[in-house]
């Protein structure tokens, strides 16, 4: 066999090896987490919660999302659902929660201005001033949420210093590849990332859209959502000032729920694009780091490469072994997701295609968000 292919199959093998680790790391990370998780809510500790929703179109099974905030045990909060536009389709749909919960505290805003390229920031800046409470939450249209969610999101706020509380969040995939792949890499890579930074880093460093959860006085101190209408990773932002000005930041002890589109392969592409360079474009270091999280796919390269050495074997099925592993600690154990096994057969595919996501990322800056194309500079959007 040619030297050079030996060499290439090295690599690929040293790669493996260190996926294999990362692996571990998110074991070990998500048995951290689940062993904090269980405690007993403090139904004592319940300040009055202002909800902030920033609606445009229609998403996946969006009143399920919307009904589930309405059935919270929880004394006092109150849902404000901010448009752009009244004739946005999303209205009917809070028209409709209305009348099925004419008691609920609902508020339909009118948002007319457009501050910046992020329409959803836009909207919760001209909300923030009508939210009524200290407290507030942001969290995005097509979460659907537990009862005791309230309780247990605003649990960590009686700890001092903690300024703001984020959530875990599984993905509900429809029908096509893409939406599964899509869920897939939601309840095991994303997820086990957000463990091993938090165990790393002791914390978290970053906010995840799931759920914002913060107050005025918070905001006040960071700047407000003004400095954030032209970001595209709105919710990173939030939680990277508020470390920055130094606030706790706490993964709160509850799963919530998003329904994904019915994406397309290109659908999915595109997404996982404007992921990948928004985070290569704020945490360049980091990025480059996740080298690492292929580490099935790089294994599976070493033995073809050399698929005469007994090594390149062995370090296939001890990362085949981890990967598969720490797939279903992380997506069942922690996000009780079980569709995780049902699709754990799709993980090779979808690893592979997040490899080749990665590599492509570093091809440019720009990215495609609701249809439209922007090029990212220091996680700030502007128009291609």
């Amino acid at each position: 066999m040619p030297s050079v292919l030996i060499l290439i199959a090295a690599v690929c093998a040293l790669l493996g090896v260190a996926g294999t680790v990362y692996f571990g790391m998110s074991i070990w990370a998500a048995k951290r987490f689940q062993a904090e998780r269980g405690r007993a809510i403090d139904r004592k500790f319940a300040p009055p919660v202002s909800i902030l929703k920033s609606l445009r179109g229609l998403d996946p099974d969006m009143y399920a999302a919307f009904r589930s905030h309405c059935l919270l045990d929880y004394p006092e909060y109150e849902l404000l659902f901010g448009v752009h536009s009244l004739d946005d389709p999303s209205v009917a749909v809070v028209e409709q929660l209305r009348e099925e919960f004419p008691l609920r505290s609902l508020r339909l805003i009118h948002c007319p201005e457009e501050l910046g390229l992020n329409g959803k920031v836009s909207n919760l800046v001209q909300m923030l001033p009508q939210a009524g409470y200290e407290h507030v939450i942001v969290n995005d249209s097509d979460i659907v949420v537990s009862r005791d969610y309230l309780l247990r999101v605003m649990a960590p706020f009686a700890q001092p210093g903690v300024g703001m509380v984020t959530t875990l969040y599984r993905g509900l995939a429809g029908t096509t590849l893409g939406s599964k792949l899509e869920a897939l890499g939601l309840s095991t890579d994303f997820t086990g990332g957000v463990l091993v930074a938090r165990a790393m880093e002791g914390g978290i460093r970053f906010g995840l859209g799931a759920t914002i959860a913060t107050t005025k006085t918070v905001l006040d101190a960071i700047g407000g959502l003004e400095p954030l209408v032209d970001y595209l990773g709105d919710d990173y932002e939030l939680g990277a000032r508020a470390a920055a000005a130094g606030h706790k930041i706490e993964l709160a002890d509850t799963i919530v729920e998003t329904a994904l589109p019915h994406y397309s392969f290109r659908e999915l592409w595109l997404h996982q694009m404007r992921w990948a360079r928004n985070i290569k474009d704020r945490r360049p270091a980091q990025y480059f780091g996740l080298i690492a999280t292929f580490g099935l796919v790089w294994a599976a390269l070493a033995v073809l490469f050399d698929p005469f050495a007994w090594w390149t074997w062995l370090i296939l099925a001890i990362a085949t072994a981890t990967r598969f592993a720490s797939a279903v600690i992380v997506g069942r154990g922690v996000l009780d997701d079980p569709r995780v096994v049902r699709d754990l057969w799709l993980l090779p595919l979808r690893d592979f295609v997040a490899l080749l996501i990665w590599i492509a990322s570093f091809g440019g800056r720009e990215v495609e968000w609701r249809g439209l194309r922007f090029r990212l500079r220091k996680g700030k959007l502007e128009r291609a």
